[in-house]
Formats: structure tokens, C-alpha cells, sequence
């Protein structure tokens, strides 16, 4: 199941990359949000600082999950997000199949797909 975290914590790292470009300004913006924007207005940038805050928690549970880091909360309850997160990503999927932006489409549903499953197999497994 190490292996599988592993797969899902280095999945993050595109994502990160990209959310923390657009944050900064970069023009990537056809790869998030629809595809709405080449640069993001900057009032809309907060978003992404969420996100980035939301995916840096999911990394530290799947690894938390797994004992490569050690355990905030109690094993139910990190279980219980891990369940969480697994059930978010999954949505993702659906969101960014339905992406108006074909380069989202592309690019992150299969990120998606891939930290879904690894979360909900480190879930269940555990």
C-alpha cells in the first residue's frame, strides 16, 4: 500500500505546479476552472490557494494513511478523511470530463482518476 500512496502523493505534484502558476499569473488557466480564463484574475486566484491548501492535506492523509508520516488524529478518524477525499476526487473526475476545456479534460482527469483510486484503495484497504 506504500507504493500506492506514493502513486497518489506524486500524482499531486502536476496539480500543485499548476495551481501554484496560476496563482502567480502564469497564462495556464485552459487547464482549470473550464477553461474560462488563459490568466486568471487575480480576486479569482483565491481559489487556488484553497485548492492548493485542500490537496496539500489530502497528500499528508494518504501519506498518514499508509505510515510514511505519522499520525495527526486518530487512524478512524485519518480514515474517515482519507474516505472523504477519495469521495472528492472522484467527483473531480466527473468535473473535469465535463470540462469545457479540452486541454483539462486531458491533462487532469486522468490525475483525477489516479489519486480517486489510489485514495479509495488506501480507504478501503486499511
Amino acid at each position: 500500500m506504500k507504493v500506492v500512496a506514493i502513486i497518489g502523493g506524486l500524482a499531486f505534484m502536476p496539480i500543485v505546479t499548476l495551481y501554484i502558476f496560476l496563482v502567480l499569473g502564469f497564462p495556464y488557466g485552459e487547464f482549470a476552472m473550464g477553461g474560462k480564463y488563459k490568466v486568471v484574475p487575480r480576486e479569482k486566484r483565491i481559489i487556488f490557494v484553497v485548492s492548493l491548501v485542500i490537496q496539500l492535506a489530502a497528500i499528508v492523509i494518504i501519506l498518514q494513511m499508509v505510515g510514511i508520516l505519522p499520525l495527526i488524529f486518530s487512524f478512524p478518524a485519518t480514515q474517515r478523511v482519507c474516505y472523504l477525499f477519495a469521495g472528492y476526487f472522484t467527483l473531480n473526475i466527473l468535473a473535469n470530463v465535463l470540462s469545457k476545456s479540452k486541454k483539462e479534460r486531458i491533462v487532469m482527469t486522468p490525475l483525477s482518476l489516479v489519486i480517486a483510486v489510489c485514495f479509495w484503495l488506501i480507504a478501503i484497504g486499511n
